[in-house]
């Protein structure tokens, strides 16, 4: 599946949205770039750029696990 980003002129936006409700979910899905969306994609694009820059801070499998047992401990019963 691709992905596309447009900017609409308002007085399209309607048709438009009309337009692509025709297609089923699996054919097009309707992604809106609400504050949450643009808040998720500003932290992946600086995680990535840490790990371009290589000031990333990485973790071994075992502290992984380590981390993670720890936190289902906390969560149990």
């Amino acid at each position: 599946m691709q992905t596309i980003r447009l900017r609409v002129n308002d007085s399209i936006f309607q048709p438009l949205m009309w337009f692509l409700k025709r297609f089923g979910k699996n054919e097009i899905e309707v992604i809106n770039e609400n504050e949450e969306y643009l808040s998720v994609q500003e932290y992946l694009k600086k995680e990535l750029e840490d790990i371009e820059n290589g000031t990333a801070d990485f973790v071994s499998f075992n502290e992984f696990d380590q981390e993670l047992e720890t936190t289902i401990r906390k969560y149990e019963d």
